[in-house]
């Protein structure tokens, strides 16, 4: 029997802290909420909008430090390894959580490829859809084909995308398939591909309690992460994968290769399926 399956069969200690935590969390996280929409609506008017703050746009500067802050409400600690690329970029990632997009928006103001149900998703929706998140329809071959042309369209005017190639959040321990049709995009733009490592846990190793359980739902699940243990949350941004025309498979193996090896997963020639 692996570690996966013990530690769902196993009865889990009871966390004693658990309640202080959501006694000094949840104030904090309503204290945001409640002083930072505001400021974050008057960012994204598109009169301010591009109102410069150093070398980046005041709504990009908003939407990095308001993500930013609500990933370290819920106890996590940000280690960025590597360096975003600038411009136009294809950024591709292993899907573990909601909180994904949050620590990428914490590095660089992206526009994401996401299922369309986070649209509905209380204050997390709101943010995505502001921050130009393209919502894709699963299951939906009309859906896909309108989502690539945004894509294209999105890298071609100089803005970052950033993708989940595997379709669906997965448990942590490994790095599903990634599927090759996303890449098309990278090409037809012909911009990098980079990809990236995202992990959340201590010492290296995925936390458990941080994916999604079974049949759990966002709210549930939200909840449950503002009450757990303090963790870090590693973002590792990995050297681009080289983009050769016709050959997206090759990218979405290497892309996936390289996230493998900087989990420290080891050669996972079979992958496993992509989550829900």
């Amino acid at each position: 029997m692996n570690s996966s399956a013990e530690s769902q069969i196993t009865p889990a200690r009871r966390d004693l802290m658990r309640p202080l935590r959501y006694v000094v969390r949840a104030p904090l996280l309503l204290l945001h909420i409640a002083l930072s929409l505001p400021l974050a609506i008057i960012a994204l008017n598109p009169l301010l909008s591009r109102v410069p703050i150093g070398k980046r746009r005041f709504d990009h500067c908003m939407i990095s430090w308001w993500s930013g802050t609500i990933v370290r409400l819920f106890g996590f600690r940000i280690r960025r390894f590597g360096t975003p690329l600038p411009g136009a970029v294809m950024y591709v990632a292993n899907h573990i959580s909601w909180l994904d997009i949050e620590l990428l928006h914490s590095q660089r103001a992206i526009s994401f490829v996401a299922k369309s149900e986070i649209a509905r998703w209380p204050l997390v929706g709101w943010l995505a859809t502001r921050a130009g998140t393209i919502y894709h329809q699963r299951g939906s071959t009309h859906s896909m084909s309108a989502v690539m042309d945004r894509v294209v369209q999105r890298l071609r005017e100089g803005r970052p995308v950033g993708i989940f190639p595997e379709g669906g959040t997965g448990r942590g321990d490994d790095v599903g398939t990634f599927h090759a049709r996303i890449f098309q995009a990278a090409l037809d733009a012909d911009v990098p591909v980079q990809p990236v490592a995202l992990r959340y846990g201590h010492d290296g190793r995925q936390d458990p309690r941080v994916p999604f359980g079974h049949k759990e739902s966002f709210a549930a699940n939200f909840i449950r992460l503002l009450g757990n243990p303090s963790m870090h949350a590693e973002v590792h941004f990995l050297e681009p994968v080289e983009s050769t025309r016709d050959a997206r498979r090759r990218m979405a193996e290497e892309s996936r290769a390289r996230i493998v090896r900087a989990l420290g997963y080891g050669d996972l020639r079979k992958p496993r399926d992509a989550g829900p």
